[in-house]
């Protein structure tokens, strides 16, 4: 299986993927991690098929703030159920929105189930294909964010969206 490694408007990302789609996506880090993390799905280096070329081109053009339909990139996961259906209904959730780990967890059924929504968005090896940044804690916390950089990454990636309350100035 190949990976890449491509320039953004956020810094350095790579690409993991087989035929059948995207398995991972790396978002920026030193690019020594960056192909550690990558290669740790058996994966070398290689140059993009059409498939990985449509994704980067999606992704590169969303973090640089211009629309960008990702939920046509095709992506291989070997997750739980559980995590499916939150990827699943964090996949449908549009740029400049967001939604809070309660919610999601309330639509899936689970309600209480914020921590677990959490964990399996957590375990989410495509982030930005499914779009784990877009979920928040209550009271629109940003929560944690396990892709380099944490939640700084992710309010990075909120305000190029343009939600609001991210990268805004503030009075206080």
């Amino acid at each position: 299986m190949p990976y890449v490694l491509f320039d953004t408007a956020i810094g350095h990302c790579g690409l993991a993927w087989t035929d059948a789609g995207v398995l991972a996506v790396g978002l920026p880090e030193p690019d020594d991690a960056l192909a550690d993390y990558l290669q740790g799905f058996e994966a070398e280096l290689g140059v993009p098929d059409a498939v990985a070329a449509s994704a980067i081109d999606k992704i590169t053009a969303l973090l640089d703030g211009k629309q960008a339909d990702l939920t046509t990139v095709p992506v291989v996961l070997d997750v739980s159920d559980f995590d499916a259906s939150v990827y699943a209904l964090t996949r449908s959730i549009p740029a400049g929105s967001t939604k809070t780990y309660g919610e999601i967890a309330a639509r899936l059924g689970h309600p209480g189930a914020a921590q677990a929504v959490g964990g399996a968005l957590g375990r989410n090896p495509v982030p930005v294909i499914i779009p784990c940044h877009r979920v928040l804690g209550a009271g629109r916390e940003v929560g944690g964010f396990s892709a380099p950089g944490g939640a700084s990454t992710k309010e990075k990636i909120l305000a190029i969206e343009g939600v609001a309350g991210f990268g805004e100035p503030t009075l206080f």
